[in-house]
């Protein structure tokens, strides 16, 4: 390959990333937006922030199908663990916010 050619086949495969780096952007906004309304819920029916039991479900199904998909499973675990445990410090706010409203 010619450098030209490895230029343009680097520029190709970087493109590619960026459009699947915007795809996960606007799909963890959209998830965002759905575990809002969870922890909407679970703030209005006294339900605690975190379900540990849930969480650890979604951990070994996020495992199995990283590994199916040939993804590391320990990466797919970490990354889900990251997402978890911010989603569990949202349902802490709104929980907070609504204890704050109804006592104020």
């Amino acid at each position: 390959m010619t450098s030209d050619e490895v230029r343009a086949e680097l520029e190709s495969l970087r493109g590619s990333i960026d459009n699947m780096d915007s795809a996960l952007v606007h799909l963890l906004a959209e998830r965002f937006k759905v575990t809002q309304r969870v922890g909407e819920l679970k703030a209005t029916h006294g339900l605690p922030p975190a379900d540990r039991d849930r969480e650890q479900r979604q951990i070994e199904r996020l495992r199995a199908l990283a590994a199916d998909a040939r993804l590391d499973p320990e990466f797919a675990e970490k990354f889900l663990t990251f997402i978890v445990r911010e989603v569990v410090r949202h349902h802490e706010q709104i929980a907070a916010a609504r204890r704050d409203a109804t006592e104020g």
